[in-house]
């Protein structure tokens, strides 16, 4: 205890059990010395009982109040038990080496006790921090994730560690949540913090300041009024950003599942519309056939009939994509392993749609008539067919359409290239999902936005990916590349 401390008026507690202490110690040196003169003990007996309460006031108060209690020892030793009786004689070198016993015994005592006092606070605040830790660490596995994670965890130090007030900023929401008192003008010190990346403690407000990070990622910042360790701040920190990356995390998974949950109702659509389509389709389709046996048609009803096969050719292939879109979604999907010729592929899917190629000349490439791969016929022609349903609808009109097959790095790649209006680099992946259409395209040509990504899902039934690179002069191409035997190479 300092001079300064004992003598300040803003102290005043302190001074009083400062007095108290000493006068307690007095009190004793009084006892031993009237009980030492009384029963004519020598000065030895005496000194020695002396330096006892003079080492224990050391121990139990501190090194000024056991000074006193040496400093009254050595004048009661001086003038009951030291020669001549009753008389003080401070020039004796007895006194000089009493007090000086005394005060060494009380200055190293008093030390060693501090610091073994100090150890014991540093060691039960030690283990009241971990335990509060813990009891945060516990309590945050049991918010509710279903909620903002801000409010509960700023409540949750709050409580806990009985901090004078708390700031919490999500930079995933940009929100800042509080908890305790906090000034009119302190209110975003948290969000302060992580914008100046500035961290620390500040006495002036006994405030400390930490950011959240997550792998070097800042994702927030903390900060809190109120003594507590700067370890333990580091550490709070620490299981803050946790937390609020769990919170994240379970918020990414329920977007996800709810995602999955859309695209497994939208296939079900899919596949009962296409179902139901077909039962219809069917019977118009029989039914124009039939208008030719019915008798001679003029040319008017014969264009009308034209257009009811066509129309309803385009419905059966529009539906048939829908079942295979519904059957690619099937989590079960089972897709058949044949050898495959890709020239008769291509070949054969160009003979199906010779009459939608609406007049565009189509050059074929496939320099390997041998080259083979194992997949499911089926849906490579769909994929095949939307390519190039796609490159008609989007070409300039009189350009040609070119296809081409090759063999690279042991995977098929078919490509099928136009020249039309650029694809923009941001809709380049994302034309692959399905019911997206560009800004650009949904004006100029009318569509679902089912094609592409049955050809993704196709793609990827075989292990496989899809791409487009667009260019104002080189034009459009679109990629399938497969593994030859359907499993991706290493």
């Amino acid at each position: 205890m300092k001079i300064s401390d004992i003598l300040g008026v803003q102290n005043r507690p302190k001074l009083m059990r400062f007095l108290g202490e000493s006068l307690a110690g007095c009190w004793v040196v009084g006892l031993i010395t009237f009980t030492g003169y009384v029963l004519h003990f020598d000065s030895a007996p005496v000194g020695f009982l002396l330096l006892l309460d003079a080492v224990s006031v050391a121990i139990l108060c501190g090194f000024w109040q056991a000074t006193i209690v040496s400093m009254l020892a050595c004048a009661c030793l001086d003038y009951f038990f030291y020669q001549p009786l009753l008389t003080f004689t401070i020039s004796d070198p007895r006194d000089w080496v009493a007090l000086g016993a005394f005060e060494l015994s009380a200055l190293v005592v008093s030390r060693v006790s501090s610091r073994e006092q100090r150890s014991t606070r540093e060691a039960t605040l030690h283990r009241t921090s971990m335990e509060q830790l813990y009891e945060l660490s516990r309590s945050t596995l049991l918010i509710n994730l279903h909620q903002p994670p801000g409010p509960q965890l700023t409540l949750l130090i709050y409580q806990v560690f009985a901090v004078e007030a708390v700031a919490l900023f999500d930079a995933n929401s940009a929100k800042c949540d509080r908890a305790g008192v906090w000034a009119e003008g302190e209110t975003d010190l948290a969000k302060e913090c992580l914008l100046s990346h500035t961290e620390g403690f500040d006495p002036v407000t006994r405030t400390s300041r930490r950011q959240l990070r997550i792998g070097g990622v800042t994702i927030g910042a903390l900060a809190i009024r109120g003594e507590i360790d700067p370890l333990v701040t580091d550490a709070l920190a620490s299981l803050t950003a946790i937390a609020l990356d769990r919170s994240v995390s379970f918020e990414k998974e329920n977007r996800i599942e709810a995602a999955h949950q859309t695209e497994r109702l939208r296939a079900a659509v899919l596949d009962s519309l296409a179902h139901a389509f077909k039962t219809p389709l069917t019977a118009i389709q029989t039914a124009n056939a039939g208008l030719n046996e019915v008798g001679p048609l003029n040319s008017a009803q014969k264009e009308l009939v034209s257009l009811v096969e066509a129309e309803t050719s385009e419905l059966g292939q529009l539906s048939t994509r829908l079942l295979q879109t519904a059957k690619l979604d099937a989590e079960d999907v089972n897709v058949v392993r044949d050898e495959i010729v890709v020239a008769d592929l291509v070949s054969k899917t160009l003979q199906k749609q010779s009459g939608h190629l609406e007049g565009h000349k189509v050059e074929v490439a496939v320099p390997d008539p041998d080259l083979s791969m194992r997949g499911d016929g089926d849906l490579l022609s769909m994929a095949l067919t939307q390519f190039l349903d796609n490159a008609v609808k989007y070409s300039f009109k009189g350009t040609a359409i070119k296809v081409e097959a090759r063999e690279s790095h042991s995977e098929v790649l078919i490509s099928v290239h136009n020249h039309g209006p650029v694809i923009p680099i941001s809709d380049r992946e994302r034309i692959f999902q399905r019911f997206y259409r560009s800004e650009g395209s949904k004006q100029a040509v009318a569509g679902t936005g089912i094609g592409l990504s049955t050809v993704k899902m196709a793609a990827d039934a075989h292990r496989g990916h899809v791409w487009v690179i667009s260019d104002a002069d080189e034009g459009t191409t679109f990629f399938l590349s497969l593994p030859q035997d359907g499993r991706r190479p290493a």
